[in-house]
């Protein structure tokens, strides 16, 4: 994990085995912040869907219980939100390196749509 101090606030940047295994453990939320249409397509089980363009920071929960770990296609839009975060006065947040295409790459399981059917499959 990386990690940059920006004022009071820490931003984490996790990667694909980190986010996995801690996800594994329900140590985590895992936010998708990608649009309802990618997420339709293909998404990471269980993962919680907040799109960038609706996304809110003053109404995140407190990471008492869970911490919260932001993803998105290629890492750039859950950085933005992550920093959005923090500036909205979360003291340490965090996404995923390499988005969504990091964890396929790394051959992790998730949901995608069967082609023929349109239904969604267990994939990876």
């Amino acid at each position: 994990m990386k990690t940059e101090d920006a004022g009071s606030s820490v931003l984490e940047t996790w990667t694909v085995e980190e986010v996995a295994e801690a996800f594994d453990r329900n140590e985590i939320v895992l936010i998708d912040v990608r649009t309802p249409q990618e997420y339709m397509f293909e998404h990471v089980e269980g993962a919680l869907l907040m799109p960038m363009a609706f996304f809110r920071a003053e109404k995140l929960p407190g990471q008492s219980d869970k911490r919260i770990v932001f993803h998105c296609g290629s890492g750039v839009r859950s950085e933005k939100v992550a920093r959005a975060a923090m500036a909205a006065g979360c003291d340490r947040i965090a996404h995923m390196e390499g988005g969504f295409g990091a964890w396929k790459a790394a051959k992790k399981p998730y949901i995608g749509t069967n082609m023929a059917t349109g239904a969604p499959t267990p994939m990876g």
